[in-house]
């Protein structure tokens, strides 16, 4: 999925990077964990993994990609179903995709309040979904709900089915990249008939944790290796720009407002959307986490100036900062970055002094 600050293209150089300075364990924890894709890299290379993320919807996706650690048999469902295998559908969660595909479209909260049909008594109709796409991912997320509350799925499979769902909604979103605000035009794969996608599933041998809360509440409770943190780079908050997202998964029909229909996000800011408070939560971090190396990844357009960034971090351990080019993220195009595609991304490494007097 598309997502602000994804790291999904640089983990290569990341790894590399940890790898050439020695930075090694057998755990690692990702703070700030959004679209998991991170978290899910390190999976692969058995570390046990922490994630923790205030958004609900990365929360979902957590518990698919690193909490499950098994195939989903979807057997209970299956049974009650009465579905017949198709020879060639070869996994029971293709076998569950396929029925969600094939259900009658319902006209529900994303109908009626982010499609043009569900919102023609507005000024400015929402143009987040084409009519059909929103009725589809009603239909998809009621029926989801349902099995649950039916008993019919275990924990791992409804979270596996809700990942499925977030994750092929950004493929039929009529937005820039974000969903703070809807495109004025119709984009070509919004206007593509909304199919439900399965997703690839990552196992190891941990027994991995997820979390759905402030990562600040975390940094005592968990001794980790390394300790990674890809915080917000400005002030603009993450919570809105996913609010849809948020919505489908939690399909909690909230109150919302506004021309895009926000729901409300008070108790999901980050303090690293500030440049004060941002620097203060990260010398915490830094003095009261448990970890043996912590991993700040940054760029050279953030709130956090580099070196006071440095002289936080210093008080702490050794600190060396790699930095590489990176392409923009399309949708901070604007003022002067219009005329500047390349950013420098900063990875901010911190090796923690051996003496670790706050534990004793």
């Amino acid at each position: 999925m598309r997502f602000i600050g994804n790291k999904k293209n640089l983990l290569d150089t990341i790894n590399y990077t940890l790898e050439q300075k020695n930075i090694k364990g057998n755990s690692f924890f990702d703070f700030f964990s959004g679209a998991t894709n991170v978290a899910r890299f390190f999976k692969k290379k058995s570390y046990k993994v922490f994630s923790s993320d205030l958004l609900y919807f990365s929360y979902c996706l957590q518990y698919a990609y690193i909490k499950n650690n098994k195939e989903p048999k979807f057997s209970k469902l299956i049974l009650q179903l009465n579905i017949k295998k198709d020879k060639l559908i070869y996994s029971p969660l293709d076998i569950v995709v396929k029925f969600l595909n094939d259900i009658r479209p319902v006209e529900s909260f994303i109908y009626n309040n982010y499609s043009v049909g569900g919102t023609s008594h507005l000024e400015k109709p929402r143009m987040y979904f084409s009519d059909d796409n929103a009725k589809k991912i009603d239909a998809i997320r009621i029926q989801i709900e349902d099995w649950k509350n039916n008993k019919l799925l275990t924990k791992e499979e409804y979270f596996i089915l809700i990942a499925c769902l977030i994750e092929s909604v950004s493929f039929y979103s009529n937005v820039a990249g974000i969903y703070a605000a809807f495109q004025k035009k119709w984009d070509k794969r919004a206007l593509k008939s909304f199919n439900l996608r399965t997703i690839e599933l990552v196992y190891n041998d941990e027994k991995n944790e997820v979390f759905n809360t402030d990562s600040m509440q975390l940094i005592s409770d968990i001794d980790t290796d390394i300790l990674y943190l890809d915080p917000p780079y400005n002030e603009r908050q993450y919570a809105p720009n996913y609010h849809i997202l948020e919505t489908i998964a939690k399909y909690d029909n909230p109150i919302i407002k506004g021309v895009t229909g926000m729901r409300d996000y008070s108790g999901q800011k980050s303090a690293f959307c500030n440049k004060e408070t941002a620097l203060q939560s990260l010398d915490k971090i830094a003095k009261t986490a448990k970890y043996k190396y912590l991993i700040l990844s940054y760029n050279s357009e953030g709130i956090m100036p580099s070196k006071q960034i440095v002289e936080t971090l210093q008080k702490y351990g050794n600190v060396e900062l790699c930095e590489f080019d990176y392409l923009r993220f399309k949708s901070n195009f604007n003022g002067e970055s219009k005329t500047k595609k390349h950013i420098q991304e900063q990875l901010y490494i911190l090796a923690r002094f051996e003496i670790r007097l706050e534990y004793q």
